[in-house]
C-alpha cells in the first residue's frame, strides 16, 4: 500500500470514528461531548436538518435543538447501516441509515414511555481541523415505508 493509500485509509477510519462518536454522544445524552464534535463556527456556519424540521443554522440553533431532543427523549439507540464515506481534501461525506429505537419521557407510573422504531437516512459532512474531524452539517430524512393497506389500494385495474 502506498503512503497516499495509507493516509486515505487512516482518514476514512478517523471520519468513521468521528461519526460513531456523534451517535454515541446522542445515545448518552451528552450535550458537552456532542458540542465538541461540531465545527467551532468561526469560519464555517454549521447546519442541521432533523426529520420534519426546517434547516437550523449556526452553533446556537443547532446545539439548542439537540438539547431539546435530549431533554425530551428518555432513551435513544442508533443502529447504523449502509455507512459510506467519500472524501475530497479536507471534507468528508458520510451517508448512512439510522435505525433508531427511542422512548419518550417516563409516564405517570415512572415507567419509560413506549419504545418507537424509526428509519432515517442521514448525510453527515465533516471537515478536517487541527483538533480532528468535526461535523459541518447533519441532514436526516425519514424513510417512508408503505403499509400493507396502501399496497392493497394500489392493485392494478
Amino acid at each position: 500500500m502506498s503512503d497516499d493509500q495509507e493516509q486515505v485509509a487512516a482518514d476514512i477510519a478517523a471520519v468513521e470514528q468521528a461519526n460513531t462518536a456523534f451517535y454515541e454522544a446522542m445515545e448518552r445524552g451528552d450535550l458537552d461531548a456532542l458540542s465538541g464534535l461540531w465545527l467551532p463556527g468561526e469560519n464555517l456556519t454549521i447546519s442541521c436538518v432533523h426529520p420534519g424540521w426546517p434547516v437550523l443554522s449556526g452553533r446556537g440553533e443547532v446545539l439548542r435543538s439537540y438539547a431539546l431532543i435530549m431533554a425530551n427523549t428518555e432513551y435513544i439507540q442508533f443502529f447504523l447501516t449502509d455507512v459510506g464515506v467519500s472524501m475530497t481534501g479536507d471534507t468528508a461525506l458520510v451517508t448512512c441509515t439510522e435505525n433508531i429505537l427511542s422512548g419518550g419521557p417516563a409516564e405517570d407510573g415512572g415507567e419509560l414511555g413506549p419504545l418507537v422504531g424509526q428509519l432515517v437516512v442521514a448525510t453527515n459532512v465533516f471537515r478536517r481541523t487541527e483538533d480532528g474531524w468535526k461535523l459541518w452539517s447533519h441532514h436526516g430524512s425519514p424513510v417512508l415505508t408503505e403499509s400493507e393497506d396502501e399496497d392493497e389500494d394500489e392493485s392494478p385495474s
